[in-house]
């Protein structure tokens, strides 16, 4: 694997890419492998045969519950130890968890094995974005390139749906069949861990931990271009500035600010928000269907067979919707994707639930496959809208100094944010059917407000360019003096270095040992 230390350019980009998205992929797998066999009459005997109402519940959710508690602790120690050792050390758990999973028989080990996992699931997902963000040439790769990491996760969800039904239907014949879906979760891992294992942490980790040496080495081979070359010293100049405006300032980040921020560079602002967009992504509603989909096709009417296939459905078109944001999200904006989807949302869900909740007497097999369509629709919008955007706006927004922070904070958010709509979902469906969705439809209204009036368009500027976004207008006036030149000249460099590779046939090659990769 020797090759890999020597990668360059768009190949060690795309490296890191493969890597970060079987992780992510990974994390989709986790979250759906589960669904598709809790219910066998095979897996229950294997663990005991459960009687608890809450037992298959919590067997569910604690995972979601160690992955906040994970994500949590990032914050404590992810600077500390890097966005590229926080990945591998998911990787790590991930494989723990899967061994103790897939070789389980009792409630004990296939609860230690789900939160094992969890803890695994709390590190990528506070890791990978920010790795990816970090790693990015350029600010219109930044967005495009987490969407895709999104979609291979909700991918990953879809895959495991479909890998479980057909496991499923050999459960008869061969018992331990269940085992193998759960076995597959180290695969993800193994991947992911083997491949970045070879390859560097980012170059503004390193700049922020003091390690200049590796960081130049870093960003030289992003750029495929001399240590020495001035495009190269002006990205190194713009990081190292934001670094040393962060230092600077009089005011320090503590716990108080995320509640009461008077910072020049508002980080508690922008810590808090990273925490609240991706609370909100879960309060739409959108693992309520995905957890409780069969359920609902259930409550509509159809039969297991049918509702079964129905949530495959609902989770396949969920995949494929996945992927249009990778060419929307700089062409149109985080804040107007997450708007206008929060706003979509609502309205797609304020259909279902007048559907859903008409009279018997005016309730049809009509009126039912209406609210099916407009369950599909919503997931089709909130893929669009509301699904990567979020994970890429919490990090890019954060200072450099506390990005582990918000992507911890961020994936805290998310996890528990889950965990209460899952929880709060499922006993509001079994007490008052589709009625419980009223109170997503409610969060879509309110999460439209806070993204008009507290998140400002990230699109296009740099992740050092977030403080001057940010900054109170006496610290703004000062930056924007400051960066004025060095952008101009990257700008500049940019275009010659584009028109180079471009007259020279090199437009998305770079060179690696030699060779044109």
């Amino acid at each position: 694997m020797a090759f890999l230390s020597g990668l360059q350019g768009k190949a060690l980009y795309r490296a890191a890419s493969a890597c970060c998205g079987a992780a992510f992929m990974l994390y989709g797998w986790d979250a759906g492998v589960l669904g598709g066999i809790q219910s066998t009459p095979q897996f229950r005997e294997a663990i005991g045969n459960p009687t608890g109402a809450f037992i298959i519940p919590i067997i569910a959710s604690v995972y979601n519950l160690a992955a906040g508690v994970m994500s949590l602790c990032v914050t404590l120690f992810g600077m500390q130890l890097g966005r590229k050792r926080t990945i591998l050390l998911g990787d790590l758990f991930i494989c723990i968890g899967a061994v103790l999973q897939a070789s389980t028989y009792s409630v004990g080990q296939i609860i230690a094995g789900r939160i094992v996992c969890g803890f695994g699931i709390g590190c990528i997902a506070s890791a990978v974005p920010t790795y990816m963000a970090e790693m990015s040439l350029e600010a219109s790769e930044r967005g495009p390139e987490v969407s895709y990491q999104l979609a291979l996760l909700i991918t990953g969800v879809a895959l495991a749906y479909w890998v479980d039904l057909g496991f499923v239907q050999g459960l008869g014949a061969h018992p331990w069949l269940w085992r193998i879906p759960l076995a597959m979760q180290s695969c993800f891992a193994i991947f992911s861990a083997g491949l970045l294992f070879f390859l560097p942490d980012t170059p503004r980790w390193y700049y922020a931990r003091g390690r200049n040496a590796e960081g130049d080495e870093t960003l030289a081979r992003l750029y495929a271009l001399p240590v020495e070359h001035e495009h190269v010293q002006l990205v190194r100049a713009e990081v190292m500035a934001s670094l040393q405006e962060e230092n600077d300032t009089a005011d320090k980040f503590n716990f108080w600010l995320l509640f009461w921020d008077n910072s020049e560079l508002q980080f508690g602002r922008r810590l808090r928000t990273s925490f609240l967009i991706l609370w909100a992504q879960q309060f739409l509603g959108i693992n309520m269907l995905v957890y409780f989909s069969t359920q609902i096709f259930s409550n509509l009417g159809y039969d297991a067979h049918l509702s079964g296939i129905l949530a495959g459905v609902l989770n396949t078109v969920f995949a494929i919707a996945s992927y249009p944001p990778i060419w929307l999200i700089e062409r149109i904006g985080r804040r107007a994707l997450m708007f206008w989807g929060a706003i979509a949302c609502g309205v797609c869900m304020l259909v279902y639930v007048i559907l859903t909740t008409l009279p018997a007497s005016k309730a049809s097999a009509a009126t039912n496959w209406a609210a099916v369509v407009f369950i599909i629709l919503y997931e089709v919008v909130f893929a669009i809208g509301w699904l990567g955007t979020c994970w890429v706006y919490g990090p890019e927004i954060a200072p450099l100094k506390y990005r582990h922070i918000a992507g911890g904070l961020g994936a805290a958010g998310e996890w528990f944010s889950t965990w209460v709509m899952v929880f709060g979902g499922g006993t509001g469906i079994n007490a008052v059917g589709a009625k419980i969705f009223i109170w997503p439809l409610l969060n879509c209204v309110v999460a439209a407000a806070y993204v008009w009036f507290c998140c400002p368009e990230s699109m296009g500027k740099t992740l050092e360019d977030m403080d001057i976004l940010f900054a109170l207008p006496a610290a703004r006036e000062r930056m924007e003096a400051n960066a004025t030149g060095i952008h101009d000249r990257r700008a500049s460099l940019a275009d010659s270095i584009g028109e180079k590779r471009q007259n020279s046939g090199v437009t998305r090659r770079e060179k690696v040992g030699g060779m044109k990769v």
